[in-house]
């Protein structure tokens, strides 16, 4: 039988909602999601509270989650050299991950840097994490197209991931930011990265509106990819998306797309429920 890899995004489904979720309420949910069997929660981030308020307490959430008895890793986001410093000094963090775009202008709006500029930040970093013994994951954005009418088609996405591997990275996670991957751009993305670096194993992270979420799953499966990010229930996503329904992939479509293909997940259903049971109270 075949297994998917399954990334857990409440840092994406969080970072989003007006409300500052107390700290204690993501101490609860984050622990409740780590005993489902993730392979990574993607869980906080270091970068501005003032440009994300939401994750501002990451720092204190993190030494409060459980990790004594899950196999699940921990990664965050950071955006430059501060951040990556800030996470390295926790111990309980596995992967930085920090959101390259093969557009200049989400890049200049997502970072405030260009994409010369950002290749630079890629660059410290990645050395950051190394000498602390993390692993460094770039989610390359707009990768499936934008909405500003720079340049793009799947050659783009090649030659950026073709730079980035020359600087080092071996971890990429395709990102369709503002859920514009039609089935047939992510067969001809998944089907060229997959070709021309046969050794990389490049995962997906869709966002999607409801009606959309399963070709894009089905799609980017048979083009071999097998590491998939989600979010219970859909929420978050990118603000610059068109459409209002536009979010992340909903986790529990991920697990019944998956289960009636007989893909395995290796995933706790009774610890998902729960986790489920959290989310409702949490996305209203």
């Amino acid at each position: 039988m075949s297994t998917v890899k399954i990334i857990e995004c409440p840092r994406d489904a969080m970072q989003g909602l007006k409300g500052f979720i107390p700290t204690e309420k993501k101490i609860e949910y984050l622990n409740a999601l780590l005993k489902v069997g993730f392979h990574t929660l993607d869980c906080g981030s270091f970068v501005s509270d003032k440009a994300i308020p939401q994750m501002a307490d990451t720092r204190v959430v993190i030494p409060n989650l459980n990790l004594d008895d899950t196999n699940t890793r921990l990664s965050v986001i950071v955006g430059n050299k501060r951040g990556a410093e800030a996470a390295c000094e926790l111990d309980e963090i596995t992967y930085l991950g920090y959101p390259f775009s093969i557009s200049e202008t989400f890049q200049q709006r997502n970072t405030n840097c260009s994409i010369e500029d950002s290749l630079a930040r890629v660059d410290e970093i990645m050395n950051i994490a190394e000498c602390s013994g993390k692993t460094f994951v770039c989610y390359i954005s707009m990768a499936f197209g934008n909405p500003y009418g720079d340049f793009y088609n799947a050659a783009l996405v090649e030659h950026w991931v073709d730079r980035l591997l020359e600087m080092g990275i071996t971890k990429f996670s395709i990102s369709d930011t503002i859920g514009a991957a039609t089935p047939e751009l992510i067969t001809e993305v998944f089907n060229t990265l997959s070709a021309d670096f046969p050794e990389i194993g490049f995962g997906a992270h869709f966002h999607t509106t409801p009606d959309t979420w399963r070709e894009k799953v089905e799609t980017a499966w048979e083009a071999g990819c097998s590491r998939f990010d989600g979010a219970i229930k859909g929420f978050g996503g990118c603000p610059m998306a068109k459409d209002s329904l536009t979010g992340n992939m909903p986790t529990e479509n991920l697990l019944a797309y998956f289960e009636e293909n007989n893909i395995a997940h290796n995933l706790d259903k009774e610890a998902f429920a729960n986790a489920m049971r959290i989310a409702n109270t949490i996305f209203v």
